[in-house]
């Protein structure tokens, strides 16, 4: 049986990412990309069955752990009545596709057991296990191999391979493993403690970067380490999480593969990253999005696979027994097949933003942004699935109007802030007229029909009397100023409604829902960030630390944040480490410590002008510029 979802670390090389358990096991690994299917898959299922890879004491031991400081290192310290070991586990990031798993003896001599269950195929296939003349350990089905390398001594047990060995104070023992293609040469062996100093100077090289500045500056670094090891270095992508199907709640069905990069996080992302001093993670991230939503603008998806793919089918895993009994375990996601609004408002925010930030056009980005905007001027009246991927039919959602809105008032910004002084051609200025005319009757109707005057508050969808946690990006999206007293009632009505345990949920789901799905799962940890930003934009800080400081409490002993949080089991729930809720975390502490954070930027804040940089290269017909 898996451990809790807070039990589990990260490691990563910008490929794919293995989570570690605080008992010494890799119970998740899927090689050699995050979307590959895993060949340690025990999170999902049992350790016997389905793979993983345990390297621990042989008896009793006190263990506890933490990173290299500004690393993705793992440093695990077993304490034990004979001795004390430590065991450093990364993944290189330049030398191909290796997890390293490094023994040393600190004190005294301690018995030591290795035991590694191979299991490609999400824990379906059993490998053919063989040695090389090396005396190397080769695990092959299909396509995929594994090697092993290692000088402790090793032998089968049934369908697995074990080690038994005694680490001595002074002394070390390393263990690699290797992904390969079963039909090409074994990968190269590495030198273990060479590759430990490039891995931990590569990422203190890139934590010297980061500009931060809050009064919690540790966990907004190692936040923002965690969101580098869920880019995908080939493309710039940014995966939502690294695995699939851990459930927000526990024996729920509400269990999704977050593998993949959903647009609707791109503005979230692009201000974390640039804010805290990363712009060539931006510029990546920015390219990735105007590549994957090239093409036809009906076929846009809301999420991609992390090289772009498109078709990303959802099927389920029945041989998988689910994270303590949660069933279905899915992999790919049936949502990148609906429409959703929103995700337009948040591609052109992100790409303005980039924009103020001085990140070049280029002629396709501007293509793709004109045919766009053409595309949402004859569907943004339509009803769609919303920012939560609802299940149970499509409906006026409040915030996907706000976030169509958002995508014309991205673009006639930009043409008045950057085209209009350069001799605008007659059909840019016919195209800005038609955007103000949309942006116009967006308002309106949003303001009559998604506004209930008896409550006070925005709702979820027109003619409901639910709340729903997005309405708190309204102000921030400049839809609204945040001191309005529409925007105060939301904040107030969420506050009052929707907290639970001193956490917001995303809306109501304790009864029928709207969703399709049965109800109940645990608190949505960016909709807790969303709700401190507005307590800050309105002058209550006090209020907002001492939410912040709740929410950051609940980071586990290494820093890192799954998607939900149950605060009636009180752990950690949804997939993990949540790059959704590292991005709100970051630009919450920014938007605390900064006279102009992240929200005043989104808003419109006039004080909020764009960092210095090079200004934007304009291309012919350039109000198309809005939106790259």
């Amino acid at each position: 049986m898996a451990l809790l979802i807070e039990d589990y670390a990260l490691v990563g090389d910008g490929r794919s990412a293995a989570l570690i358990g605080r008992d010494g096991s890799v119970d998740w690994l899927c090689w050699p990309r995050f979307d590959a299917s895993a060949c340690f898959a025990a999170l999902l299922g049992t350790r016997e069955d389905h793979g993983h890879w345990k390297i621990a004491p042989a008896g009793a031991a006190t263990t506890t752990r933490r990173y290299l400081d500004d690393t993705l290192v793992l440093e695990t310290i077993h304490e034990t009545p004979e001795g004390v070991v430590r065991v450093l586990d990364y993944m290189p990031v330049e030398d191909g596709t290796h997890l390293v798993r490094l023994v040393e003896g600190v004190r005294g001599r301690v018995a030591m057991r290795m035991d590694l269950v191979v299991r490609f195929d999400y824990g379906s296939a059993v490998p053919w296990v063989s040695r090389s003349e090396n005396d190397d350990l080769r695990a092959i089905a299909g396509p995929n191999k594994l090697v092993l390398r290692t000088r402790a001594p090793l032998k089968g047990v049934g369908q697995s391979t074990v080690s038994d060995f005694t680490i001595e104070e002074g002394r070390s023992t390393a263990f690699v493993l290797s992904w390969g293609l079963s039909h090409e040469e074994d990968p190269p062996p590495i030198e273990p403690r060479k590759v430990l100093s490039g891995t931990v100077d590569y990422w203190r090289s890139w934590c010297r970067r980061c500009r931060g500045g809050t009064p919690w500056d540790a966990v907004l670094t190692r936040s923002l380490l965690t969101l580098k090891a869920l880019i995908y270095r080939p493309t710039g992508g940014i995966v939502a999480a690294p695995t699939t199907s851990l459930p927000e709640q526990i024996g729920g069905v509400r269990n999704w593969d977050y593998r993949f990069c959903w647009l609707r996080d791109s503005t979230f992302t692009l201000l974390a990253l640039m804010d805290a001093g990363y712009i060539d993670e931006a510029r990546a991230w920015r390219d990735w999005l105007t590549r994957a939503v090239a093409g036809s603008p009906a076929q846009a998806h809301i999420l991609y696979g992390i090289a772009g793919e498109r078709l990303l089918p959802e099927i389920e895993l029945d041989w998988l027994p689910g994270y303590e009994g949660s069933r279905p375990v899915r992999v790919g996601n049936a949502a990148a097949q609906q429409f959703q609004l929103d995700v337009y408002g948040e591609l052109f925010d992100a790409l303005y933003q980039a924009h103020q930030r001085g990140m070049r056009a280029d002629e396709s980005g501007v293509r793709v942004g004109r045919a766009l905007l053409d595309h949402l001027e004859r569907v943004w009246r339509e009803p769609d699935e919303g920012i939560w991927e609802v299940r149970g039919g499509r409906k006026h959602f409040v915030h996907s109007k706000v976030m169509a809105w958002v995508a014309f008032d991205r673009a006639i910004k930009f043409y008045e802030e950057h085209v209009a002084d350069e001799e605008p051609t007659a059909g840019d200025e016919t195209a800005v007229t038609r955007w103000r005319a949309a942006r116009d009757e967006i308002h309106r109707e949003v303001c009559d029909k998604g506004f209930d005057r008896e409550r006070n508050s925005f709702v979820q969808f027109y003619g409901a009397k639910d709340l729903d946690a997005s309405l708190l990006l309204i102000a921030h999206m400049g839809f609204l100023p945040q001191d309005d007293p529409r925007v105060v009632g939301t904040v107030e009505a969420i506050g009052r409604e929707l907290m639970h345990d001193g956490f917001v949920l995303r809306y109501d789901t304790s009864g029928q829902t709207t969703d399709g799905l049965p109800a109940g799962e645990g608190a949505f940890l960016p909709c807790s960030f969303w709700y401190a930003d507005n307590l800050i934009g309105l002058g209550r800080c006090d209020e907002a630390r001492a939410l912040i400081e709740r929410l950051l409490a609940l980071c586990n002993d290494v820093g890192l944040l799954a998607e939900e949080y149950d605060p009636v089991r009180k752990r950690q729930v949804g997939n993990f480490p949540q790059a959704f809720s590292h991005v709100a975390l970051v630009n919450t502490l920014l938007n605390f410590s900064r006279a102009v954070g992240p929200a005043k930027e989104r808003g419109g804040d006039p004080d909020a002008a764009g960092q210095a940089g090079e200004r934007p290269v304009m291309l012919p017909h350039a109000a198309q510029g809005a939106t790259s």
